[in-house]
């Protein structure tokens, strides 16, 4: 992997030389869009509506509308002059618990590496994070935009995750199907607790698929090569009015299926001890 970042992590008066690395990527199945009549890939073109013409990266700049139709252009000079010190660093706030912090706040993930002459501050840092179970809360500048962000530690190396600001989250005060009042009875509860706790297991991200994904690549190969594609036909979901007896149903249908997993783990153990 190539690194997109170089800086210093801020811990005190401790500055340790690192690395950003990507860590994420998304693998959605892109399309482009095509003229229907003959099959060209459509051209999304910039274009000035005043002068006619169509423009190339040179020949744009950043501005900002501070008025309705009025803007102040930005140079990239301006953008390097802005007095912070976090342009080349990640800057340390505070230490917190992570389960302080909701995921909504989470935006990007980044692998952070040790850069030249770093490898030491960098592994204290690294292991005295996991000692005391804490995750740094920091400042950063990435593609001209201060972040807050969090590192903690991930596998062997420390991740720093950039996160939303406050006034960034919006309220759910704003969604009006929210405003409701419900009863709930003592023994829905039970049940509804009694379900979640069959259905809770060990976190298994490889058992995971994206069966969209798989199920349209499918479908692209079937077209690829001419073949007919098969539609499975989809059985219809049954109606259940009374959330009891579909609390019921879905409990004794969680048994079942936690039942087999029970069988193989003992088998697993039995092969174990012989």
């Amino acid at each position: 992997m190539r690194n997109i970042w170089k800086g210093v992590i801020s811990f005190g008066l401790v500055s340790i030389p690192i690395k950003l690395y990507t860590a994420t990527q998304s693998k959605d199945i892109k399309f482009n869009f095509l003229h229907k009549e003959c099959m060209t890939p459509i051209k999304y073109e910039k274009v000035c509506p005043v002068c006619k013409t169509e423009l190339q990266q040179q020949d744009l700049v950043r501005g900002y509308e501070y008025e309705k139709g009025r803007y102040v252009v930005i140079q990239e000079e301006d953008l390097e002059k802005i007095p912070l010190s976090t342009l080349k660093t990640i800057e340390i706030l505070d230490f917190v618990s992570l389960k302080e912090i909701d995921p909504v706040y989470f935006v990007k993930s980044y692998y952070v590496a040790p850069g030249d002459l770093g490898a030491k501050p960098y592994q204290l840092l690294l292991e005295a994070m996991k000692k005391t179970g804490r995750i740094a809360i920091a400042r950063v500048v990435l593609r001209q935009k201060e972040s807050l962000a969090v590192l903690r530690t991930y596998d062997k190396c420390l991740v720093m995750e950039t996160i939303y600001y406050p006034d960034e989250i919006r309220s759910t005060q704003y969604i009006p199907e929210l405003d409701y009042q419900v009863d709930i009875h003592d023994n829905e509860m039970k049940m509804a607790v009694s379900l979640i706790e069959n259905l809770t297991t060990t976190f298994e991200p490889e058992k995971y698929k994206n069966t969209y994904r798989e199920a349209l690549m499918e479908l692209i190969h079937a077209k690829i090569s001419g073949d007919e594609i098969a539609v499975p036909a989809q059985p219809e979901a049954p109606k259940v009015v009374d959330l009891m007896e579909a609390l019921r149903a879905s409990i004794e249908a969680s048994q079942k299926q936690k039942a087999p997993s029970k069988e193989k783990k003992n088998k697993r153990k039995k092969t174990k001890g012989a």
